[in-house]
């Protein structure tokens, strides 16, 4: 199928977001629109307000990506919906309604596993003229609020998790020892800005290593002697300026250790980082300059990417339609949710 385009669609957590992409792989339009206000009064995400709010706006959020795109509902051909995981109560919002559009026009409907989706968003196009890529196969580490891995993707259809935590997600350590820190909500990104004006080596912390799986993750012991260091200092003073800068620094090395260790073992020279950490300024500066060191590729996702969107859902969605796999009839729209990608 290469006439019209496919539309995205991405609700899984607390971002209602819809795309228009090529058959090509060019995004369009990438609408996001962010519940952060909504949930800062409770200081996380409430399952419940998410998804009412998901139902609230996903239909102006959708009517923004199609006229952000300059396309009509007229010209979609096919339509990619996140189905699983995250949140059940704000999957069902987003499969809902693609159902609902794939059903009345008669179009092929692609459920889409979010996280594989994290996986290959450094192959979305931001023009026509981005054509330089990974070329399988390619380490991606996905790292977010919620998941913390590194898989190898020899195709579309054949991606493979190496490794992964074994409690604490990255993303899930930054937001809480910055809410012990007192910086509020969402803390990743506001321990990271305050960690520009740190000191990365005043506090120092032991690299986390699981017993008998080195390619493994753990982060819950970094998050307990962060939060045993924040509770001796002054909230008022650089010492917090510093240890946002040295706690960064750890779990940002951590990272980049871990997905170097692969890559040596596999002999695998690309290296995709995705997921909203992947934003993070530090873990891309760290990337870049060691993987450069040892003659490897990195690829960072463009941070409008990184986040939780549906240029991603859709991007998958187009790669595995060209692959003939987990394509749907409008009349399997008809059936309760299901997730595409299980095996």
């Amino acid at each position: 199928m290469s006439k019209g385009f496919l539309l995205g669609i991405e609700t899984s957590c607390d971002e209602t977001s819809a795309s228009v992409i090529t058959y090509e792989g060019v995004a369009l339009s990438n609408i996001i629109y962010s519940q952060i206000e909504l949930h800062n009064q409770y200081g996380g995400i409430v399952p419940e307000l998410a998804s009412r709010d998901h139902a609230l706006k996903i239909e102006t959020v959708v009517a923004q990506a199609l006229q952000a795109a300059g396309v009509s509902p007229k010209d979609i051909t096919s339509v990619g919906v996140t189905a699983g995981p995250g949140l059940l109560g704000c999957i069902l919002v987003g499969l809902s309604f693609a159902k609902a559009f794939a059903l009345a026009k008669d179009i092929p409907l692609v459920g889409v596993d979010h996280v594989r989706a994290h996986a290959l968003s450094a192959l979305i196009k931001k023009d026509k003229n981005d054509l330089h890529k990974p070329e399988f196969p390619f380490l991606s580490m996905v790292v977010s609020g919620g998941h913390t891995s590194i898989y190898i993707v020899n195709s579309v259809t054949d991606i493979q998790r190496v490794a992964s935590t074994v409690d604490d997600a990255a993303g899930e350590v930054f937001d809480k020892v910055a809410r012990f820190m007192g910086l509020g909500y969402p803390g990743g990104k506001i321990l990271s800005d305050l960690a520009k004006q740190g000191d990365n080596k005043k506090f120092k912390f032991t690299k986390p290593n699981v017993k008998g799986r080195e390619h493994d993750f753990s982060f819950s012991g970094l998050k307990t002697a962060a939060i045993t260091y924040a509770k001796g200092i002054d909230r008022n003073s650089h010492d917090l300026k510093d240890l946002a800068a040295s706690f960064q620094e750890i779990v940002c090395t951590t990272l980049v250790d871990k997905l170097l260790l692969q890559a040596k073992e596999r002999n695998i020279k690309d290296l995709v980082i995705g997921g909203g950490v992947a934003s993070n300024y530090r873990l891309r500066d760290l990337l870049q300059e060691r993987s450069r060191a040892v003659d490897l590729t990195p690829w960072l996702v463009p941070v409008e990417f990184c986040t939780d969107n549906a240029a991603m859902i859709a991007n998958y969605a187009r790669l595995a339609l060209e692959k003939g796999e987990h394509c749907f009839t409008s009349q399997m729209a008809k059936t309760p949710a299901y997730s595409t990608t299980r095996k």
